[in-house]
C-alpha cells in the first residue's frame, strides 16, 4: 500500500503558497516542489536541471562568473559547480523560505551545496538583480525560474522571456558569454527573440523520461561573439 503524500514544509509569501511534499514512488522517496498548488519540478527527475547546466557551460569556452535564476530543490546548480572552470556562481531566488530549506537541509544535500565558497546567495527578483548589474558582469546566465514562458510559476515572469528583457541581457555578458533558458514545451517564438538580441542562437532539445514516457524538455541560447564587445 502506497503512503500518502506528506507535506514537509509550507510558506507564504506576497507571491502565494510555497509547499515542500514528500510522496514516495516505489520504496524512493521523493521531493516535490509546488507554487500555488502548481508543480514546479521534485527529485525524481532532474536529468532536465543536469542538462541545463551543461548544455549552457558547452557553449561558453570560459564560464568563471556564471548567474543561475532559480535555485529550486539546487540541482542546476549542482551541475554548474561540478565544473571546474565555474569560479563564482551566483544564485538568485526570490522565496525565501526556499533557501531557507535548503540551507537547514530539509531539502537533503541543500546546506553542502549553498556553503560551496564560489556561491552567492541572492534573495531577489531575478530581473531586478539583472538590471542592476555591471557590464560584461558574467560569462553565463542560466534562467531556470519557470516551466517555460508557456508555463509560468507567476504571470509577472512573463517579461523575462519577451524582446526587452532578453536583449538587455546582452550588455552583461562578456564576450564569447551567453544566455540560456529552460523551458517544458518548444518555443520558437522564443528561439527567434533570441536570435534578433544575440550574435547567434540555438534550441536544444533534451529527451527525458517522464513516468515511461519518452519526453523532450528545450533549452534556448543566446551566445555573444567572442570578438564582440558588450552593448549599452
Amino acid at each position: 500500500m502506497h503512503e500518502p503524500p506528506v507535506d514537509v514544509a509550507r510558506a507564504t509569501s506576497p507571491r502565494g503558497e510555497l509547499l515542500l511534499r514528500r510522496r514516495y514512488d516505489g520504496a524512493r522517496e521523493v521531493l516535490e516542489l509546488r507554487a500555488n498548488g502548481v508543480f514546479v519540478m521534485d527529485t525524481a527527475e532532474t536529468s532536465s536541471e543536469a542538462a541545463l547546466a551543461h548544455e549552457a557551460l558547452a557553449t561558453v569556452e570560459h564560464p568563471r562568473r556564471v548567474l543561475v535564476g532559480g535555485l529550486g530543490l539546487g540541482f542546476t546548480l549542482t551541475a554548474v559547480l561540478a565544473d571546474p572552470r565555474v569560479e563564482e556562481c551566483t544564485v538568485v531566488e526570490i522565496e525565501v523560505a526556499l533557501v531557507d530549506w535548503l540551507r537547514a537541509g530539509t531539502v537533503p544535500h541543500g546546506d553542502h551545496l549553498l556553503a560551496d565558497p564560489r556561491v552567492e546567495v541572492r534573495v531577489a527578483d531575478v530581473a531586478e538583480v539583472l538590471t542592476g548589474a555591471g557590464q560584461a558582469a558574467y560569462d553565463l546566465v542560466l534562467l531556470d525560474v519557470d516551466n517555460g514562458p508557456g508555463y509560468l510559476v507567476h504571470d509577472a515572469n512573463a517579461a523575462l522571456y519577451q524582446q526587452p528583457f532578453l536583449a538587455s541581457l546582452r550588455r552583461v555578458l562578456r564576450p564569447g558569454g551567453a544566455v540560456v533558458v529552460w523551458s517544458a514545451a518548444r518555443e520558437p517564438a522564443l528561439l527567434g527573440v533570441l536570435g534578433e538580441a544575440y550574435d547567434s542562437a540555438a534550441e536544444v532539445a533534451c529527451p527525458v523520461s517522464l513516468q515511461g514516457r519518452e519526453e523532450h524538455y528545450w533549452l534556448y541560447a543566446g551566445r555573444a561573439a567572442a570578438d564582440s564587445a558588450p552593448r549599452g
